[in-house]
């Protein structure tokens, strides 16, 4: 299925929290513009999050039976939010969405994916620890890649590394 047919499918089931859908375009000469690389992707609310990926998971034209990701990025130290990214594949009907979403970085809170994706257990752990998003009913939130006691989230915009780590320079 198609990119256009996917969003049509999910529009088509009321899919709560679409704010908009975003494709790549080609660059505009006449205004300079440089256009946008990469794959399209469907924006949405945040907190509608489970009620998509449930959506995409069990309706059988959709079928997306595989979280590929869900990861964060921080677009710049002062920009107020995060990206969160979720990528979503369909084995079965050879298909693949990307959902997008804002998430502001005084509160980064987002609900859990586990109970639709185990997959997702992991891919929430790294997302939190490296950018600070809690995940809201995630049902094992230790740290997977830093230790327990380390401060801050390293691949936020603002981080500063520390020069050292419990009298290990860290430089």
């Amino acid at each position: 299925m198609e990119f256009q047919a996917i969003v049509d499918r999910l529009r088509a089931l009321n899919a709560p929290g679409i704010v908009e859908v975003d494709e790549p375009r080609a660059p505009d000469k006449e205004t300079k513009d440089k256009g946008r690389s990469g794959r399209p992707f469907v924006m949405i609310e945040p907190a509608s999050l489970v009620d998509i990926l449930h959506l995409c998971r069990d309706d059988e034209r959709l079928q997306m039976e595989v979280l590929i990701d869900i990861t964060a990025s921080d677009p710049a130290v002062d920009d107020a939010n995060l990206w969160i990214l979720v990528e979503l594949l369909s084995v079965k009907h050879r298909h693949r969405l990307a959902l997008k979403a804002l998430l502001p970085k005084a509160n980064p809170v987002l609900p859990s994916a586990t109970a639709i994706y185990r997959a997702a257990q992991w891919h929430e752990r790294e997302c939190a620890e490296m950018y600070g998003v809690t995940f809201e009913g995630h049902p094992d939130p230790r740290n997977i890649l830093l230790p327990d006691d380390w401060v801050g989230h390293p691949m936020r915009k603002d981080y500063e590394f520390p020069t050292e780590y419990h009298g290990i320079s860290c430089e």
